[in-house]
C-alpha cells in the first residue's frame, strides 16, 4: 500500500527516517578471505515448512476470528486467481475454504478456521512484528488560506521509457520513469523541489490540499492516509505512483549532520525529534525535506480502509504486511508475541519494502491517535504459524 519504501514500518516510517529501510552490507574493505556463504533462502519452500499444532489448539477469540474471516473473504478473489510466490500453495487449494467462507456465519468464525485449515511453521517460526497505521492530517477539498499544500494525482506525462543514449543492449528490466521534453528528449521527472515550486500547478491534478507541509511529507512516506477537513469530511487517499526520483532517508542525513542524536542539546533521534526540528527551523527544514527527491502521487479511495498489496482494504487489528515469498498473500497467520495486543489471527494482505524474510510481519492498527501510538511502539517477538488449507502441509512434506 504505502510508498513502502513502505512498508510500513513502525511509527509511520520511523525506520525510513533513520535510513533503515534496506539492509546495509558490511564494509568491503580488504581483509581475510571470507568463507563461502550458504545459498540465500528465497522462499518458504526453500526455508522449509513443517506441520504445527492444530488450529483448535491455538488461542484466539471468537471476535478475533470474526474480523479475520471478514478480511479473508475480501482476499479470496485474489487467492484463487494469483500464483503463490511462497511455493506453499496452489490456486486450487483455496477454492474450498473461499467457497465456504462466503456464506459462513460470523458468529461461528472460529469453527471456520478450525474446520478448513491446518498450521505450518516456516523455518524456525521465530516471528518479529512491527506496526503501521493510517495517518490523518488536516486539509481541504479546495485551496484556501492556510490550506495550500497540493496533493497531486498521477500526472499523465509521467511515463516509462528509455533515454535515447541507452543502447538496446542495456535496456534490461523495466524502463525508468520520466517525461518527454517538448523537443522529444526523454528526461527524469520533476524532483520534489521542482514540484513544490509549481512544476505541476495549473493542470487540475489536485486531489485535495493539505494544511501542513511537514505532515504531508510524512504522509507521503507512509504512502496512504486520511485528510480531515474543517467541516469534518474525511478524504481517504492511497498511493497512486511515484516520480521515479531518489528516496533519501531524512533521519540519516540529520544524524550525519549532528542535528539529531543522543548528545545534550541535540534533538531526539526519533520521528518526534525530527518533526520538532523541522518546525523549529522551517527554512532549514524545507531544504532538508527537498533532499528527498521522491514525490508520491495519490488517488482518492472510496473503500472502508486503505488498499493493501492485494488491492483490498486493510483493516485494523486484522491485516498484516508480509514478504509474499514466505507467506501466501491472503492467507491467515497466527501470532503469539511478547506484545499481547498483537496476538491472534491476522490476514496477509499487504507488503512492505522493509518487510523481508520468513516470519517478518507488519501489523496494521488503523487510524487515530491510539493507532499511531500502538504502531509506533510495536516491536514484538514470538512465534508465527501460517494457516494453510487442509492437506497442503502433507503435500509440501512429500516434495
Amino acid at each position: 500500500m504505502r510508498q513502502r519504501l513502505a512498508a510500513g514500518v513502525a511509527l509511520a516510517g520511523a525506520l525510513a527516517l533513520s535510513g533503515c529501510f534496506r539492509l546495509i552490507p558490511p564494509s568491503e574493505a580488504p581483509g581475510p578471505a571470507v568463507p563461502a556463504q550458504p545459498a540465500l533462502i528465497e522462499s518458504a519452500a526453500m526455508a522449509g515448512a513443517v506441520r504445527g499444532p492444530s488450529v483448535a489448539a491455538l488461542n484466539f477469540t471468537p471476535g478475533d476470528a470474526a474480523t479475520a474471516l471478514a478480511s479473508f473473504v475480501d482476499s479470496c478473489p485474489q487467492l484463487t486467481a494469483r500464483e503463490d510466490a511462497s511455493g506453499l500453495t496452489r490456486k486450487e487449494d483455496w477454492h474450498g475454504p473461499c467457497s465456504a467462507a462466503s456464506t459462513w456465519p460470523q458468529g461461528e468464525a472460529r469453527e471456520f478456521f478450525v474446520h478448513h485449515f491446518e498450521t505450518a511453521r516456516v523455518g524456525d517460526g521465530a516471528a518479529f512484528a512491527t506496526g503501521y497505521f493510517e495517518p490523518e492530517i488536516a486539509g481541504c477539498r479546495t485551496r484556501q488560506p492556510g490550506c495550500e499544500v497540493p496533493v497531486y494525482a498521477m500526472p499523465p506525462d509521467l511515463v516509462r521509457d528509455w533515454p535515447a543514449d541507452v543502447p538496446e543492449a542495456g535496456r534490461q528490466g523495466r524502463a525508468p520513469l520520466g517525461r518527454f521534453e517538448a523537443a522529444g528528449s526523454f528526461i527524469p521527472y520533476y524532483t520534489r523541489a521542482e514540484i513544490e515550486d509549481g512544476a505541476l500547478a495549473g493542470r487540475g491534478l489536485e486531489v485535495a490540499w493539505a494544511s501542513d507541509p511537514v505532515e504531508f511529507f510524512f504522509l507521503q512516506i507512509q504512502g496512504s492516509g486520511r485528510i480531515r477537513t474543517a467541516d469534518g469530511e474525511v478524504i481517504r487517499i492511497g498511493y497512486a505512483g511515484q516520480n521515479g526520483r531518489e528516496y533519501v532517508g531524512l533521519g540519516r542525513v540529520m544524524r550525519d549532520r549532528g542535528l539529531i542524536g543522543d548528545s545534550p542539546g541535540q534533538y531526539a533521534g526519533s520521528m518526534q525529534g525530527i518533526i520538532q526540528y523541522l518546525r523549529d527551523h522551517p527554512d532549514e527544514g524545507r531544504e532538508l525535506m527537498r533532499l528527498n527527491l521522491s514525490w508520491v502521487f495519490f488517488r482518492e479511495l472510496n473503500e472502508d480502509g486503505p488498499l493493501g498489496a492485494l488491492g483490498v482494504p486493510v483493516r485494523r487489528e486484522s491485516s498484516a504486511a508480509v514478504d509474499p515469498r514466505f507467506v501466501p498473500l491472503g492467507a491467515p497467520v497466527w501470532l503469539d508475541l511478547d506484545r499481547d495486543e498483537a496476538d491472534g489471527l491476522w490476514i496477509a494482505q499487504d507488503t512492505g519494502g522493509a518487510i523481508k524474510g520468513a516470519n517478518r510481519f507488519d501489523t496494521f492498527w488503523g487510524a487515530g491517535e491510539d493507532a499511531g501510538s500502538i504502531a509506533g511502539g510495536m516491536s514484538g517477538r514470538g512465534e508465527a504459524l501460517i494457516l494453510l488449507p487442509k492437506g497442503t502441509v502433507e503435500r509440501i512434506g512429500r516434495r
